[in-house]
């Protein structure tokens, strides 16, 4: 009998390590990992005094972003993990020319010469709606992580995505600490263009419908903790050679109202024509409002000119876009695109916000209230872009790209007057 009984157990004991091995075996093998290098040289010309008192700024640095994404164990319920992680190396960059966002700094203002970086997610997954806890990147109208520099931005909270019905896509989330682009730990200040609460979360609810089709939108809801409460809404157009695209957001106080009271409508309509290689973009942006257009997360802004520098989202701005696109590859060049836009932007008026608030606070030194901008704002940008992706051969997805970038504006808008070049070289490790 005993000898039945251990046999029994010997037996069930190498059928659990059996299925145990095969669903790590399965689970590993619908996994991916990836490593990618980033080499980033930015420089900073400022034509106007800049608010760190230096007029040039300089660094060069090297980035490898590891990235992991596990598949599901089987079941009704499958479970895995996503993790990531980073390490960045200066190249170039002393004290005088340090302050680009590439690199953290010192007590003395200087640039680190390394900082890294790691995170990960658990995630469960039940029919087609996953749902991730951890740090983790985010892509939504109301809250998205950027990824314009060295490192990506990163948020730590849940994440809800499902896509339960055809051509509809939903996402929640909750998020409680953000890891900022030249830092190694993430904070729970959720600093935006004027809000920031601390401690303090984002939440938001929306939807997409009909994301591959000619004919679909999006509705969006969020709040950030005492600050504002956000609502977005989208629809968009494809035809063959054509796209329109709408985008609005309002923006209300609401609880404590820590920046100040806020009632803002933000809108903008692009349409962009596709005859061959050429595309040619046109845009309209307009900002309803004594505040700017807020918001938190790097990227969360889907405005038409929300560019590369600036995002035209001063109270009571109006701003034009004229954007010119050409593919090389139909001249002999395959993988080489080119770009260029202007954007202009006026009647910018902040000297009616709220006074104590976010973007009218009181200088206790003078005593007297100081918007952040003027009456009369107004201010440009010019970009010029080529970018270039190794088609075939040994260096298959290499990328490289040149930007250069100029701002002007006047006093009234308070932007600096600058010039700045971006050299971009990314290549995906083959481990």
């Amino acid at each position: 009998m005993h000898r039945l009984w251990l046999s029994m157990v010997l037996i069930g004991s190498s059928t659990t390590a059996l299925a145990a091995e095969s669903s790590v075996q399965d689970v590993m093998a619908g996994s991916t990992f990836g490593v990618l290098s980033r080499n980033f040289f930015l420089q900073n010309d400022y034509r106007s005094p800049s608010p760190a008192n230096k007029n040039y700024k300089q660094e060069w640095a090297q980035g490898f972003i590891a990235s992991f994404s596990s598949s599901f164990t089987p079941g009704t319920v499958g479970f895995g993990v996503d993790a990531h992680g980073f390490l960045g190396l200066k190249l170039d960059g002393g004290r005088g020319h340090s302050g680009t966002g590439l690199l953290p700094l010192d007590s003395q203002g200087r640039s680190e010469r390394e900082y890294s970086s790691a995170g990960g997610a658990l995630k469960l997954r039940s029919s087609r709606t996953t749902l991730a806890y951890g740090e983790m990147t985010v892509q939504t109208p109301v809250f998205d992580t950027a990824d314009k520099r060295l490192q990506p931005e990163y948020a730590t909270g849940f994440l809800l995505d499902s896509r339960e019905f055809d051509d509809v896509h939903v996402q929640a989330g909750r998020f409680t600490a953000f890891k900022n682009q030249d830092a190694s730990t993430s904070e729970g200040d959720f600093t935006g263009y004027g809000a920031s609460t601390d401690p303090g979360s984002i939440s938001f609810l929306g939807t997409q419908f009909f994301e591959d089709q000619p004919l679909g939108g999006a509705l969006y809801a969020s709040e950030l903790t005492d600050t504002w409460r956000q609502y977005y809404a989208n629809a968009h157009l494809k035809r063959s050679g054509f796209f329109l695209d709408s985008n609005v957001y309002h923006t209300r106080d609401y609880g404590n109202a820590t920046s100040g009271r806020i009632d803002n409508t933000a809108y903008s309509l692009s349409g962009k024509y596709t005859l061959g290689a050429q595309g040619f973009t046109l845009a309209y942006q307009k900002i309803q409002g004594d505040t700017p257009f807020d918001f938190v997360g790097g990227d969360s802004i889907y405005l038409a000119n929300s560019i590369k520098y600036a995002d035209f989202n001063g109270a009571g701005e109006r701003s034009w876009q004229a954007r010119y696109d050409l593919d090389l590859g139909a001249f002999g060049v395959p993988g080489l695109k080119f770009m260029t836009r202007y954007v202009t932007g006026r009647g910018i008026d902040g000297t009616h916000a709220p006074q104590g608030g976010a973007y009218n606070p009181l200088d206790p030194d003078t005593g007297q209230f100081v918007p952040q901008q003027g009456d009369g704002g107004r201010h440009w940008e010019r970009d010029i872009d080529l970018h270039y992706i190794v088609p075939s051969g040994p260096a298959k997805d290499l990328s490289m790209q040149v930007s250069h970038v100029s701002h002007r504006a006047n006093s009234a808008q308070g932007g600096d007057d600058i010039d700045r070049i971006y050299i971009v070289i990314e290549y995906p490790l083959k481990l």
